[in-house]
């Protein structure tokens, strides 16, 4: 690509004996001269160096950074546990005035909540890392297979996002020199995987033992509280955790944190309401 771009200043090298001709070639070859000297630049830039560059600019933007992840997941955990156990605890609590049935039931949902939620995020994150794994080897395949089909894609791709036929045919082939930096963009692209890092055991740390935190905040009163106290007391607890764990969204999601509280408190007493008046009419039905 570079030769050509070398080979193109030729013509414009000869005078023609017209001033203005010989202008215009003039300002085509300082043209043609600029271009390929950045693609020179391009070409021998150490990789190394660029993606210093590009992790010293991100590491600016703090949202970026890939701490957010297990950051998201334990906060989603933490939602999960909460309400659904205190649910569990409201329930029972309608159906029965024993504090030590609905602890044991507020217990036994905390712990399966928080082991369903880690088995459940591990084979997730795990699941996702083999099905990564193997669309890039089929990507690989189709590349050597098939890389004019490939080529022509990916120009395709960036004339979708704006840019014109001859640049976007000229990146794509420039990037196929480079056979790794070709299935990474083609990967980014069209199967929408940019990263091929995995780490099922820290997601399923941070979902399981925040959805277990979570998850025992409506059952703690009921070791020292039992009947409409509390319920009572159980049940205000759970509703502040309840708006504390909704602002907490406000840190991965762009609403603010008072409206994702109140959302989230909303969502609690409509949860706390409906199992506390069905386990109420099984109650009134014994």
């Amino acid at each position: 690509e570079m030769a050509e771009e070398t080979q193109s200043i030729g013509p414009y090298r000869h005078p023609t004996g017209d001033s203005e001709t010989d202008a215009l070639f003039a300002e085509l070859r300082r043209d043609e001269e600029q271009h390929a000297q950045n693609w020179r630049g391009l070409q021998t830039k150490p990789d190394s160096e660029l993606e210093s560059r590009v992790e010293a600019i991100l590491s600016n933007e703090t949202w970026h950074q890939s701490g957010l992840t297990w950051v998201s997941d334990a906060i989603y955990g933490a939602n999960d546990g909460l309400a659904a156990v205190f649910g569990i605890v409201a329930g029972v609590s309608g159906a029965t005035s024993s504090g030590t049935f609905v602890l044991t039931a507020g217990l036994a949902g905390a712990l399966a909540s928080a082991l369903s939620m880690a088995t459940g995020a591990f084979l997730a994150e795990r699941s996702r890392h083999e099905v990564n794994l193997a669309n890039l080897d089929r990507e690989r395949q189709e590349i050597n297979d098939h890389p004019e089909e490939e080529i022509e894609e990916l120009s395709l791709y960036y004339q979708l996002k704006g840019v014109d036929q001859p640049t976007s045919e000229q990146l794509a082939r420039t990037l196929a020199n480079n056979p790794e930096a070709f299935l990474k963009v083609l990967a980014s692209e069209e199967l929408n995987i940019t990263s091929t890092d995995s780490h099922p055991g820290t997601a399923a740390t941070a979902a399981g033992l925040s959805t277990g935190l979570g998850a025992m905040i409506p059952v703690i009163p009921f070791f020292w509280l039992h009947g409409v106290s509390g319920i009572l007391v159980a049940a205000a607890v759970s509703l502040v955790a309840h708006f504390l764990v909704g602002a907490a969204k406000s840190l991965v999601t762009l609403r603010s944190w008072w409206r994702a509280g109140l959302e989230m408190t909303l969502a609690g007493i409509i949860v706390g309401s409906v199992t506390y008046l069905v386990g109420s009419i099984f109650h009134l039905g014994s």
